[in-house]
């Protein structure tokens, strides 16, 4: 990975629509992307085409797709697929936002390419990229404990000091989201990684 460049021309957030799953675990990759948008002033339009809300930011003279599938987590490669490929845009361009069970509150990792690890918005984009090439910005949730307690778990909300975490790691992807954007891999990875959280 050291000296690595990518070129990143789609950021997507996974998660759930709708009011009910917003404050949700299972919406971090919302949460990153929506702070994304914000942060570069782009502005999240429903696009019934792609399955999903869209917005386009600049950053540093380059025009960059935010995506937000719409489908709920279990189809979120139809709205990632659909974009990607209007756009032609390759799936090593791209950088998906999402929960991460086997991290900690807190922690945030950047990984290139790899499985699904169980998780079904993963599943469902390898499917329909036909690639699992993309790259992840995996937002630690922590775990239950126990696999039968997963669903219900990520569709709770956290507690408070667990939701602290998860926002202060989201704060330092947003402060090193010109350097991940423009792909200084090496140095985003040593910014995210070296963060060390409290243990809750």
């Amino acid at each position: 990975m050291p000296g690595e460049h990518v070129k990143f021309e789609l950021i997507a957030g996974f998660g759930n629509p709708g009011s009910d799953y917003a404050a949700t675990r299972h919406n971090a990759g919302f949460w990153f992307v929506d702070e994304l948008a914000r942060q570069y002033g782009g502005t999240f339009n429903t696009d019934k085409r792609f399955f999903a809300a869209v917005a386009d930011i600049r950053v540093e003279g380059r025009k960059i797709f935010l995506v937000k599938p719409m489908n709920y987590m279990n189809n979120s490669g139809q709205g990632l697929a659909a974009v990607a490929r209007f756009y032609k845009i390759d799936p090593s361009r791209i950088l998906v936002a999402h929960d991460e069970l086997d991290l900690p509150p807190g922690h945030i990792r950047l990984k290139k390419a790899g499985g699904h690890g169980g998780h079904n918005g993963l599943r469902d984009s390898l499917a329909k990229l036909g690639s699992g090439d993309f790259w992840r910005l995996r937002i630690g949730i922590g775990h239950p404990g126990h696999k039968s307690a997963v669903s219900g778990y990520v569709l709770k909300r956290a507690t408070a000091e667990q939701q602290q975490l998860m926002d202060e790691a989201i704060e330092l992807a947003l402060r090193e989201s010109a350097t991940i954007i423009d792909g200084d891999i090496n140095v985003a990875t040593k910014a995210l990684h070296s963060h060390k959280p409290p243990t809750t």
